[in-house]
């Protein structure tokens, strides 16, 4: 996703989001490290979208 669109949602909506795309993340690792998983790349980024969230909360808090 697009930084455009985390600065279209409301804090609620983001932090929920975030919490989501966590569990997904920490599924995804476990997956990958127990068997191969379709695409490896997309634990990349989902981590990078992680990574924008906390950034535009952030920018928010200021």
């Amino acid at each position: 996703m697009s930084n455009k669109i985390y600065k279209e949602m409301t804090n609620d909506e983001l932090k929920k989001k975030l919490f989501d795309t966590k569990v997904d993340y920490q599924k995804m690792k476990l997956q990958h490290s127990v068997s191969q998983i379709e695409n490896p790349s997309q634990i990349k980024f989902t981590r990078r979208n992680i990574a924008r969230m906390v950034t535009e909360l952030k920018k928010r808090d200021i």
